[in-house]
């Protein structure tokens, strides 16, 4: 067994706030946390085959980003420029531009440098805490190339020290092949689904539903799809609008729906009464000079789990810091410090449906992150530079 110790430990367990244990310390059996709990308190008799001194540090559970589409090809800064001279986001993507420029870039590059690209972000994220990723496709757009973005998905999750869960998100956009013809389009989306889910590809499926991508009626058909596989759902909703896309998700027991600065009062019943929780991105709201902030006072009365992500891409939140997105939670967002942390590990493990992480206890996959803080109030007190100490993974730490 592996000891850390000589640590404050949040371990966002049990009743108390932030699950607070000071003078803490870890024992590490394999890949799993075995004992949590106060250094005074550890058993005696143990065989410790490494002894780790955190030096006072804080620790807090790995980082989970349960959203992003890390995959892609070429980078959009001069949309950025024509949106600062006027252009909305909507009329870009009408224009051509938006995700079908990605898409192009992407069917373009080879696989080895969409790899590439991609490790680079993954080890940016990783520097600053991140133990699980969610990666999207969605800039393919086609069999082939959907395929290749979710193969380069699995192999960055073989070759870095980091869990890589995979969602299928070929309902992101029309691509120009299916001009005027989206109920063709998703027609072929379904038909793709159970190849890509037989060759281990898929662990979820995404849509985009809004009013420059897919009406509620294509995306119920995309979840048929998902459901008749047994794939869970996830949704990219009322971003832009309101379109009923929460609601129609909730049917479907969708572990999350993103984005939500437009959703209604049914939609977040509809949400609570599912269990899916509101994965909330400032990134992509502050990129975009969004006004709609999402609805945060109705989620928390109606007890919907709020979860916190970088959305990393390229045409709306171009971000590689978790950190900075629980500063902008808080600012932008008014999150307190602790719903924003725990929206980057409890909330958002259970938005990738996965229940052997997000805190800090027995039986917890050992994943956690030691910060150069003394309070986990912090992680969004300070932004602009790295707090990221150490971070294991696994039971392993990552090496710096």
């Amino acid at each position: 067994m592996k000891l850390w110790r000589n640590a404050d430990l949040a371990t966002l367990a049990g009743g108390a706030a932030w699950g607070w244990i000071g003078h803490g310390a870890l024992l590490v059996d394999g890949e799993t946390l075995a004992w949590v709990g106060a250094e005074a308190d550890l058993p005696r008799g143990l065989a410790i085959a490494a002894d780790h001194d955190l030096a006072g540090a804080l620790v807090t559970p790995g980082l989970i980003d349960c959203h992003t589409h890390l995959v892609y090809g070429g980078q959009r800064a001069r949309e950025f420029e024509l949106r600062l001279e006027g252009a909305s986001y909507e009329d870009i993507a009408r224009a051509g531009g938006g995700i079908r420029s990605t898409v192009a870039a992407t069917r373009t590059a080879s696989d080895e440098t969409l790899f590439e690209s991609a490790r680079l972000r993954a080890l940016a994220l990783m520097a600053e805490g991140v133990t699980t990723l969610e990666i999207k496709s969605g800039y393919g757009l086609s069999a082939e190339h959907e395929a290749r973005c979710l193969r380069v998905a699995r192999r960055l999750g073989r070759e870095l020290p980091l869990t890589v869960r995979t969602t299928c998100l070929s309902a992101h956009a029309l691509p120009p092949e299916f001009d005027g013809r989206a109920d063709a389009y998703v027609d072929a989306v379904c038909a793709w689904l159970p190849a890509l889910h037989a060759e281990g590809l898929v662990d979820a499926v995404d849509a985009f539903c809004e009013r420059i991508a897919f009406t509620p009626a294509q995306t119920r058909r995309v979840f048929e799809a998902a459901r008749a596989l047994g794939l869970p759902v996830k949704l990219h909703a009322e971003q832009l609008s309101d379109t009923g896309g929460a609601a129609l998700a909730a049917e479907f027991n969708a572990l999350s729906c993103d984005h939500l600065e437009y959703l209604s009062d049914a939609g977040v019943q509809a949400m609570a009464h599912a269990g899916s929780v509101a994965v909330l991105l400032p990134g992509a709201f502050y990129f975009l000079r969004e006004k709609q902030l999402p609805p945060i006072d109705a989620l928390r009365a109606a007890g919907v789990a709020i979860a916190i992500a970088t959305d990393h891409n390229p045409g709306s939140s171009p971000t590689l810091s978790p950190l900075l997105m629980l500063s902008m939670a808080c600012t932008l967002f008014r999150l307190t410090p602790e719903e924003a942390l725990r929206g980057m590990t409890v909330h958002a493990a259970r938005a990738l449906g996965l229940r052997d992480r997000g805190t800090l206890a027995v039986g917890q996959r050992a994943d956690f992150v030691a910060w150069n803080v003394g309070h986990p109030n912090e992680l969004a007190y300070w932004f602009g530079h790295n707090l990221c100490a150490r971070v294991v993974a696994g039971g392993t730490e990552l090496s710096r």
